[in-house]
């Protein structure tokens, strides 16, 4: 088997893909990824695409990610001949499609299968875009995705199969797809992800925080109002002054992954900072920091909010519940996938900054109570492990259904 896997920042959500499938005897597998991909430590496969200039400063905005996509997929294209001249021909490629790398994969190599990781495709209704009152989309918003979808549509007509982690993610694609798109998750490492009653965090003031004392958590890439950190950020206010002994611990970047910013010079953890009261003693920013300690973080908490638009599921709600915590998460579609009974999480109104407040408070002062509910949370997550994933990519790549040797 001879395996190309394309991601702008490789392994994205590969990682444990690639590593089993590299270590298989027989399996020759390549990484494709832009300059600045993290890559994989171990894996030496991996080559880098540079775009060979930025969009048009003066290109019409609904066409923007359209030329960012185009200039992407001429770039991976560009990679994929000098791979080609150098003898390598895929039998599977399989990509994260959504900046535009493969757009251009099916005239370089024309008899490989395209395996295609739909993660979303945009409406104006229904979904993330206009969800928040606070942030209304206007009819240029409307026009402008429409336009970004033609890429996503384009993806979808050119592969010969397509994988998406959960069926609400599935279900926000044209129907006319939904015959090429298998729902699987990617999978999480459970098994490195488990409660430890002797955990602890230290905050950058030297307070160490230990696993049983009360600490609420918060866990985003970046910290914005996808994710509900301003409704977090209003909530937490009335959760210290409900409980003098609660301590906050909040993980995310400054940068803005999904919608738009406060404002220039600024970012949603200074806005909401100058917007509500807290208490600086017991309110840690942790920033962005290393994978041990984002799992401490976790393994900690006593109560770990998730909250999030009707969007892309984060790892982290998975990971949270790997790990035990105690679980206040958003009422909202991609939640209720995986949290389906009461008994796993506290669920409340995503806009609801009393019921939030008050399920967190609920959760701190009954940590048996608590305990009980991260523990059902925690069996119930092992469906999204990586062992649940493998055989249903293996499939992906093994079209004919004759296991993941059948392609010499």
């Amino acid at each position: 088997m001879r395996l190309l896997v394309v991601h702008q920042n490789f392994p994205g959500q590969f990682g444990h893909l690639v590593r089993e499938w590299s270590g298989r005897s027989g399996w020759e597998v390549r990484g494709l990824g832009r300059e600045t991909a993290p890559g994989l430590p171990g894996f030496e496969g991996l080559s880098r695409y540079g775009l060979h200039r930025q969009g048009a400063a003066a290109q019409h905005p609904y066409l923007r990610q359209m030329e960012a996509a185009t200039l992407h997929g001429q770039a991976v294209a560009r990679e994929m001949l000098r791979l080609r001249d150098r003898g390598f021909v895929p039998d599977v490629i399989l990509a994260h499609p959504g900046w535009g790398e493969t757009l251009y994969a099916r005239d370089v190599y024309p008899d490989a299968r395209l395996v295609h990781y739909c993660e979303w495709y945009y409406q104006a209704d229904g979904a993330d875009l206009g969800f928040d009152p606070e942030f209304p989309i206007t009819f240029d918003d409307r026009a402008r995705i429409r336009t970004w979808n033609a890429l996503h549509a384009l993806n979808l007509t050119q592969c010969d199969a397509a994988v998406t982690p959960t069926q609400w993610q599935k279900d926000r694609h044209p129907a006319a797809f939904h015959p090429k798109i298998t729902v699987r998750h990617e999978g999480i490492a459970t098994e490195g992800l488990t409660p430890d009653p002797a955990a602890t965090v230290t905050t950058k003031s030297g307070l160490t925080l230990r696993a049983g004392d009360p600490v609420v958590t918060y866990v985003a890439r970046n910290l914005e109002p996808y994710r509900g950190f301003h409704v977090f950020m209003r909530a937490l206010a009335a959760i210290q002054r409900a409980n003098r002994q609660c301590h906050a611990v909040i993980v995310g970047g400054d940068e803005v992954s999904y919608g738009r910013s406060p404002g220039p010079g600024t970012n949603w953890r200074e806005f909401m900072l100058r917007s509500v009261e807290l208490d600086p003693a017991r309110t840690h920013f942790l920033g962005r920091v290393p994978r041990e300690v984002y799992i401490r973080v976790l393994q900690v908490s006593a109560a770990h909010v998730y909250l999030t638009y009707p969007f892309v599921l984060s790892w982290s709600l998975l990971e949270a519940m790997s790990c035990g915590a105690p679980i206040v998460a958003s009422n909202t579609a991609p939640v209720r996938e995986v949290i389906d009974d009461a008994s796993m999480a506290r669920l409340v109104d995503f806009f609801d900054v009393q019921e939030l407040a008050a399920a967190t408070l609920e959760t701190l002062g009954d940590p048996v109570a608590a305990r009980a509910m991260g523990e059902i949370g925690r069996r119930s997550v092992q469906r999204f492990s990586r062992g649940e994933a493998l055989p249903c990519y293996d499939e992906l790549l093994t079209p004919h259904g004759s296991g993941p040797n059948a392609l010499r």
